[in-house]
């Protein structure tokens, strides 16, 4: 696999005096008087309260991130994209491929102390299978879709024996039970109180992790604590037994300036979603970690079904016609690069590097193909116009809008309108925005998709794919997703998603513009602190100095 690409690095320059008393008041503060140790971690939490605590259900970032330390899974995925056991002893994956039997730990139990065992994880397999869970993402990882797909089923062979079938080979199904989206609940939480897991909580957020979900307020803070029977954590681990925290405080706070001004006042001892602007402010007792995040970089999606964007001409023009690279280096500062594909480079075996050598703009044959397509009169304000109507695009976005990306936007829509494109944004509340998102009444959206296995493509292309946007349905396309998934060889699946990512180069369903990374930054006083492949910081076995 290639390169991860992490780097821990020392950040010097004066910290920044920032106004955030009032703001952080009920913040926990590091502790380890006597035997007692918590820790404070601060993220952005964006729409977390929204319904997206479960999963199973949820497709954000930060529903895997804060439930991490709840659900563990069948095996882990280590750093050099290697499966070692978790949950699971052992597996064997038939000859054919269309069957996984996992041989499960027989010393499990749930944090209500529900015992752990094949029938355990077939109720999770299908709750997240199940029509009112309207799951798409963790449906979508395992193969399953309504309307047909590879997933068939899980049985219990036996009380610690459970098998998955598939109707064609499904070569993505170990990474994706390494998720905490297929994590496990309790039973007796999905028999009970299935209609409240997307809103979680105490006694609703019930798995055998490391940490019991002991509090939670909604857009200000959850809370765990240690689960003390824990002892069953993946054999690469470096901890074993429970975890030396105490308590996790897990503080929702959306303003990245407040953020890292908790780190910088020891409000906090840990804090993510830390942006390229602020890196440089941190003090020489802070520590960054950042992970260049495989999957799908922050992208546009020009929708094919629903105006100007039809025309493959029209797209092709909109690609060319402005000149992400200056404003990527000066927004972000340099902490993210240019993308050129629809894999990050850090995506195991499937970047397609040719592409950085293709054009990033050519604003001579963006008006060339503008002119072909017909686009050929000005009206007074200069945007280009055809049969009386202006060549323009409404590009919805969900709130809230980090700055840096709509400093981005502003560059994007500054210069296409120098080749008569008009772009007219609409920054959307998350209802608002769905409302338009499910009939695909608009021309363009924008997001970023991290995953380590590049099957995450399917979602986004394939005609039946609960991300795509571009309203795409190519036969031709769909049979080279579909091929990419049943083949486990890595040459054979690199092959086809180089052909995927040289056909989008050229077809521009998708836009790529940069390459984000999970930036963390914490305190020296932390120690054992450890990252997944999607730069995601795990607290199983950290521990806080004395303050």
């Amino acid at each position: 696999m290639p390169a991860r690409y992490p780097r821990s690095l020392r950040t010097a320059g004066a910290v920044a005096a920032l106004a955030i008393a009032g703001l952080l008041a009920g913040c926990t503060a590091a502790s380890s008087e006597g035997d007692q140790q918590s820790l404070t971690y601060a993220i952005e939490g964006a729409n977390l309260s929204a319904g997206h605590m479960d999963p199973h259900s949820s497709q954000l970032d930060v529903s895997a991130l804060v439930q991490r330390a709840v659900f563990d899974s069948l095996v882990a995925q280590d750093l050099d994209g290697s499966f070692q056991p978790w949950l699971a002893e052992k597996w064997e994956i038939s000859e054919d491929q269309l069957h996984y039997e996992f041989t499960l730990r027989e010393d499990v139990t749930f944090h209500d102390g529900e015992p752990f065992n094949a029938d355990a994880v077939v109720a999770n397999f299908e709750h997240v299978t199940a029509p009112e869970t309207a799951s798409a993402q963790a449906a979508s990882m395992i193969g399953y879709s309504a309307d047909g797909g590879s997933y068939l089923g899980a049985e219990a062979v036996d009380e610690f024996t459970v098998r998955f079938d598939f109707s064609t080979p499904y070569a993505p199904f170990l990474q994706a039970v390494s998720t905490s989206q297929l994590g496990f609940y309790s039973p007796a939480v999905l028999d009970e109180k299935a209609d409240e897991l997307k809103t979680g909580g105490p006694g609703i957020s019930v798995g055998t992790g490391p940490f019991v979900l002991s509090e939670y307020t909604p857009d200000q803070e959850i809370v765990y604590t240690a689960n003390p029977d824990y002892d069953w954590a993946p054999e690469s681990a470096e901890h074993s037994g429970a975890s030396d925290l105490d308590e996790l405080v897990v503080r929702i706070l959306p303003e990245p300036s407040v953020r890292t001004g908790a780190l910088a006042s020891g409000e906090v001892q840990v804090a993510g979603n830390v942006t390229p602007s602020t890196v440089g402010s941190l003090g020489d007792d802070i520590t960054v970690n950042s992970v260049e995040l495989p999957g799908l970089p922050y992208s546009l999606y020009l929708n094919q079904n629903n105006g100007v964007f039809a025309d493959v001409k029209v797209r092709q023009a909109f690609q060319l016609g402005f000149d992400p690279q200056d404003a990527v280096d000066g927004i972000f500062f340099g902490q993210y690069p240019r993308a050129w594909s629809i894999l990050g480079p850090t995506t195991p075996d499937s970047y397609d590097s040719s592409l950085e050598q293709r054009p990033a703009v050519d604003v001579d044959r963006a008006n060339e193909l503008l002119d072909a397509a017909g686009w050929t009169e000005r009206d007074a304000e200069g945007y280009r116009t055809k049969d009386g109507e202006r060549l323009s695009a409404r590009w919805i976005a969900y709130t809230p809008i980090p700055d840096d990306r709509a400093s981005l936007a502003d560059v994007i829509q500054s210069d296409l309108k120098g080749i008569g494109f008009e772009i007219v944004r609409e920054a959307l509340e998350p209802a608002a925005y769905n409302e338009q998102y499910g009939p695909k009444t608009f021309d363009i959206t924008d997001w970023g998709f991290s995953g380590v296995d590049a099957d995450l493509l399917r979602s986004h292309l394939h005609t039946d794919g609960f991300q795509n946007a571009s309203g795409l349905s190519d036969p031709a396309i769909d049979t080279l997703l579909e091929d990419a998934v049943a083949t486990s060889d890595p040459t054979e699946r690199a092959a086809l998603y180089t052909e995927l990512q040289q056909w989008n180069a050229e077809n521009v369903a998708i836009v790529p513009l940069y390459v984000p990374s999970m930036i963390t930054a914490f305190s020296d006083s932390v120690t054992g602190l450890t990252f997944d492949l999607y730069g995601r910081p795990l607290f199983y076995g950290v521990q806080v100095q004395g303050s």
